[in-house]
C-alpha cells in the first residue's frame, strides 16, 4: 500500500472530534498571568536587506530558486530545439522526396549499348575454322585446353569446342551452350551439343559490343542487376569497404570511431568512416567538397536511403555507381563496364584476382592505375586478397594462386574500338527509322550490322597501305571504304578517312566525288538487258569520235592509253575499261536508257546530268552511293537498300524497331549476271589483274575507276560475301598521281589478304546458255557452233540455241541474210 493510501486509511479509522452543540458556551482559553507579560518593545525602523534577484528564502523542504538568466537560457534552448527539430523535419521531408524521386525512378541516364552483327552458324555454311577462331578472339573468348566456363574454347585442326556465353538477343535471351563445331574443306559440317551428342541445326554467337550512344553526360555504365554480380566480388567489396553493411542503419558510429583511432595513431588520414551507403549518397546526390555540412547531409541522406530501401537494392546501386576510371573523355562507372575497360571481358568471367583488382580500383582509379602504377595496383590487389582470406572467403591455396598471378589487364584501357564513321551512319538511320522512339538515357540496346572481322581488317589495311601509297604518290592521301553484304545490303564496315579511329569529316558518307569509270558497268548493263541487240560478243567501234555538246562545244573522248583498236568485243571493252567503245555503246543504247538503269540501281536521278559525258562517270557520288549501285548489280539485279541498323530493343525486351530485308528485282537477273561476269574478266584479264595471281581461285569481280588528271582513285571489289568500295584522293581535289589500279586496288588487295574472300559463285539464271565463237584476227568474235571460245548469252527467245540445232545450209542462209 502506498504512503498516501495509508494516511487516508488512518484518517478514516481515527474517532471524530465532538462538535459543540448549538447554543452551548465555548470554554474560554486560560489567561496568562501578568508576570508572564513582557513589556512591549519600542518599535524602531529596521532597514531591510535587499534580496538578490532570483534568490529564494531557504526553508525546510524547499529547493533553492534558479537564477533568472538560467531560466531564460533554458527557454531559449527549448525554443531552438523545437526550431531545429522542425528544420530537420522539413529538410528530411525534402531530402526524402529527392531520394525517392531518384531511387523509385531511373537512377542514371543509361547510354544505348551498340552491338555488331550476330554470327549465325549452321551446317553447310561457307565459313572456315580460322574465321570462327578469329571471331572468338575478337569476342575475347579465352583459349584453354578444355573449356569449363562460359567464354572459353579449345581448337584443333578440324574442331572447335566452346561454351557460348548467355546473351539476350533482339528476339529473346539464350543461355550458355557447350558445343562442338566440326569443319571440313568446304566449311562448317556439323554442330554437336557436348554431352548429349545431339546435332544442332544452328548456333548464334553473341555480338561484339561496339560502344555506346545517346548520353550527353560525361558518364558511361552498363546496368547490371544485383543477382548477376559475382558473389566473390561482393564479398571482397564488403570486407574491404564496409564489413557491417548489413547491420548498420546507413551510418556506422563504430566505423567512425575506429577510423578516428587509426588516423590519430597514424598521424594522418589513412582510413575513412563512411559506409557504402554514405559513399552512394555522396556520389549520387552531393558534390565532392570537403565541408561539415556535406558530411552531415551525406549521413542524413544515407539514413533515409537505408530506411527506405533494402540492403540489396542499396548494394545494387553502389555496384553500378562506383567510379572506376576513364575511357577517353568519359567516366566509367560500375563494375560491369569496369571489367570491360580493364580486361575486355564480361564481369562474370573474371578470375578472383581480377575481381580483386577491380575492388582495388574503387579506392582510387588514378592512384592505383594498373598501367601507370602496376606495383601499387598489385600491392592493393594482394591486400584485398589477404583480407578475403582472413574473412574466410578464400582459403590459403586460393589466396596463393590468386596473389601469384600477374595483373593481366589489356594493353591499354579500352571498352570497344572506335568506329566513328560507322556510328555516324547508325545515328542517321536511328533518326530516320526510329525517330522519337529512340529515347536517350534509358539504356536501349542497338543491334547493328557491322562485322567486326571486316571492320578490323579494313582498318589494318588502311593503316598499312595508305602511308605506302602516299609515299609513292608524293602527296598526302585521304581515303574512304565501305563494305556491304552482297545479298542483304547490310553495311559490314566503314572507314571515313585516313585515321579510322578518329571522328571528323566522313568521306564515306559525305565526300561526293566524280566516279569516272565506275559508271561503265551501268552502261554495259543497259545494253545487255536488250538481248536481241547486244551480247558480250557484240562488236563495238574503238575509233576517234566527236560528240556535240551545248554552247557549240565538241566532246572528243579518248582511251586512257591514247590508243584506238578499231573494233573490240563488248566484254573486252569492259575488262580493259576502254572509254571510246563505252561511249559508242552508250549512245547506241540511248542516253535516257542508261540514266534509267543508273536510277534503278539506286542512284538519285537528280545526281545525273543528261550529258553524254556521264557515260564515263562525269557525275559525283559518295562511296556509300557507289556501294548501293554495285550491290544491285552483284546480287543478280536485286537491290537491297543499304542499312547499318538491324534492331532497337528496350531493357525490358520490347522491340522498338527491327529491319526487315526488302530486296527487289530492279533490273533483269540475266543482264545483271552477264555484267557481273564481265567484271570477273576485269580481274582475270583486265585492269584489276593485280589480284589474279593471289586470288584467282575465288573468281572475283571488280571495277577500277580513275577520274581526269588522276584526281580520284576508285576500286569496287566483289567476292561471294561482300561488295567493297575504296576511294582515294585529296580533299582539295588535286591530283594524287594514282590510277584506280595503282591506288585503291592495292588497298583492297591488302584487305583481301586479311579477310579471306569467299568464292564468287553465280547461279545461272533461266534462259542463260553458253554460245561458241571464233576469234577473228582483229580480236572480234564471230559466231561458230564449233568455235573454241565460249561466252554466256541470254537466249531470251531460244534463237541462240536453235541456231546450232539447225542444218549447216540453213545456218549459211541465216548468216547471209542476217537472220
Amino acid at each position: 500500500m502506498m504512503i498516501d493510501e495509508q494516511i487516508a486509511a488512518h484518517k478514516r479509522l481515527a474517532p471524530p472530534k465532538a462538535a459543540p452543540k448549538d447554543g452551548a458556551k465555548k470554554t474560554p482559553a486560560p489567561r496568562k498571568s501578568p508576570a508572564a507579560k513582557k513589556p512591549a518593545a519600542k518599535k524602531t525602523a529596521k532597514k531591510k536587506t535587499p534580496r538578490k534577484a532570483g534568490s529564494r528564502k531557504s526553508g525546510k523542504g524547499k529547493f533553492p530558486q534558479l537564477p533568472g538568466w538560467f531560466k531564460s537560457l533554458c527557454g531559449l534552448g527549448i525554443k531552438l530545439s523545437i526550431v531545429l527539430l522542425a528544420v530537420l523535419l522539413v529538410v528530411g521531408i525534402y531530402l526524402d522526396n529527392i531520394v525517392r524521386s531518384k531511387f523509385d525512378g531511373q537512377l542514371w541516364n543509361l547510354p544505348a549499348v551498340v552491338y555488331g552483327r550476330v554470327l549465325d552458324l549452321e551446317p553447310g555454311k561457307a565459313i572456315t575454322l580460322s574465321e570462327v577462331r578469329r571471331e572468338l578472339d575478337l569476342l575475347h573468348y579465352h583459349k584453354v585446353r578444355t573449356p569449363q566456363r562460359n567464354g572459353e574454347y579449345s581448337s584443333s585442326k578440324t574442331r572447335i569446342e566452346l561454351i557460348r556465353r548467355p546473351f539476350e538477343f533482339d528476339d529473346g535471351p539464350e543461355g550458355a551452350r557447350h558445343v562442338m563445331l566440326v569443319f571440313d574443306g568446304h566449311g562448317l559440317r556439323r554442330i554437336e551439343e557436348v554431352g548429349s551428342k545431339r546435332e544442332l541445326g544452328y548456333l548464334r554467337l553473341e555480338p561484339k559490343m561496339l560502344g555506346m550512344l545517346g548520353t550527353k553526360e560525361g558518364e558511361q555504365r552498363i546496368f547490371m542487376p544485383r543477382e548477376q554480380f559475382p558473389e566473390v566480388l561482393v564479398d571482397a567489396l564488403l570486407v574491404t569497404e564496409d564489413r557491417d553493411f548489413y547491420h548498420h542503419g546507413g551510418v556506422s558510429p563504430w566505423a567512425i570511431i575506429r577510423a578516428m583511432m587509426v588516423n590519430l595513431q597514424a598521424g594522418r588520414t589513412v582510413q575513412g568512416g563512411s559506409t557504402l551507403t554514405q559513399q552512394l549518397a555522396k556520389n549520387i546526390f552531393l558534390t565532392r567538397e570537403r565541408t561539415l555540412w556535406r558530411k552531415i547531409s551525406e549521413a542524413y541522406i544515407a539514413m533515409i536511403i537505408d530506411y527506405r530501401y533494402s540492403k540489396d537494392r542499396i548494394l545494387e546501386a553502389y555496384l553500378n555507381e562506383i567510379y572506376l576510371g576513364q575511357n577517353g573523355g568519359k567516366e566509367v562507372h560500375g563494375f560491369a563496364l569496369g571489367a570491360r575497360l580493364y580486361f575486355g571481358r564480361p564481369l562474370q568471367e573474371l578470375r578472383i584476382d581480377q575481381q580483386a583488382l577491380l575492388v582495388a580500383m574503387a579506392k582510387g582509379p588514378s592512384y592505383y592505375n594498373p598501367w601507370r602504377n602496376p606495383e601499387r595496383a598489385r600491392e592493393r590487389r594482394d591486400l584485398i586478397l589477404r583480407l578475403m582470406m582472413d574473412n574466410g572467403t578464400l582459403d590459403g591455396a586460393q589466396y596463393e594462386q590468386a596473389a601469384s598471378r600477374p595483373l593481366d589487364v589489356q594493353s591499354r584501357p579500352m571498352i570497344a574500338s572506335s568506329q566513328p564513321a560507322y556510328f555516324q551512319q547508325l545515328q542517321r538511320e536511328l533518326k530516320a527509322k526510329v525517330g522519337d522512339n529512340f529515347t536517350p538515357g534509358v539504356g536501349l540496346r542497338v543491334f547493328s550490322t557491322l562485322d567486326p572481322l571486316s571492320q578490323n581488317d579494313a582498318e589494318q589495311a588502311v593503316q598499312k597501305m595508305l602511308p605506302q601509297l602516299a609515299k609513292k604518290a608524293g602527296v598526302d592521301l585521304e581515303t574512304a571504304l565501305v563494305a556491304v553484304d552482297r545479298r542483304s545490303g547490310e553495311i559490314r564496315a566503314m572507314i571515313g578517312g585516313s585515321r579510322p579511329g578518329y571522328a571528323g569529316f566522313n568521306r564515306a558518307l559525305d565526300a561526293s566525288r566524280q566516279i569516272g569509270s565506275l559508271a561503265k558497268p551501268a552502261v554495259y548493263l543497259a545494253a545487255l538487258r536488250q538481248p536481241g541487240s547486244f551480247s558480250l560478243a557484240t562488236t563495238i567501234d574503238d575509233k576517234p569520235i566527236k560528240i556535240g555538246g551545248g554552247r557549240n562545244q565538241i566532246w572528243q573522248p579518248r582511251n586512257y592509253d591514247r590508243k584506238f583498236r578499231g573494233e573490240v568485243p563488248l566484254y573486252y571493252a569492259l575488262a580493259k575499261s576502254l572509254n571510246v567503245p563505252t561511249v559508242n555503246l552508250g549512245m547506241a543504247v540511248g542516253l535516257g536508257k542508261v540514266i534509267d538503269t543508273l536510277v534503278e540501281l539506286g542512284v538519285e536521278r537528280s545526281e545525273i546530268p543528261e550529258l553524254p559525258s556521264i557515260l564515263l562517270g562525269s557525275f559525283t557520288l559518295t562511296p556509300l552511293e557507289v556501294s548501293q549501285m554495285y550491290q544491285s548489280v552483284a546480287s543478280g539485279g536485286r537491290r537491297a537498300p543499304l542499312t547499318a541498323l538491324r534492331a532497337v530493343v528496350e531493357q525490358q525486351g520490347k522491340v522498338l524497331y527491327r529491319s526487315m530485308p526488302k530486296a527487289s528485282q530492279v533490273v533483269p537477273e540475266q543482264a545483271a549476271w552477264l555484267t557481273t561476269y564481265g567484271m570477273k574478266n576485269v580481274v582475270s584479264q583486265g585492269t584489276a589483274r593485280y589480284l589474279q595471281p593471289q586470288f584467282g581461285w575465288a573468281a572475283l569481280a571488280g571495277k577500277t575507276g580513275t577520274t581526269d588528271n588522276n584526281r580520284d582513285s576508285w576500286y569496287v571489289g566483289i567476292d561471294g560475301r561482300e561488295v567493297v568500295t575504296v576511294w582515294m584522293g585529296r580533299d582539295d581535289n588535286q591530283s594524287v598521281n594514282l590510277t584506280g589500279s595503282a591506288g585503291a586496288l592495292r588497298l583492297y588487295g591488302d584487305y583481301l589478304s586479311r579477310r579471306q574472300p569467299e568464292p564468287l559463285r553465280l547461279a545461272w539464271p533461266s534462259k542463260l546458255i553458253t554460245a561458241k565463237y571464233n576469234r577473228l584476227p582483229n580480236g572480234t568474235l564471230t559466231r561458230d557452233c564449233a568455235g573454241a571460245y565460249s561466252l554466256p548469252v541470254w537466249d531470251k527467245n531460244g534463237k541462240v540455241k536453235a541456231y546450232c540445232e539447225t542444218s549447216q545450209p540453213a545456218r549459211w542462209i541465216q548468216d547471209m541474210f542476217g537472220l
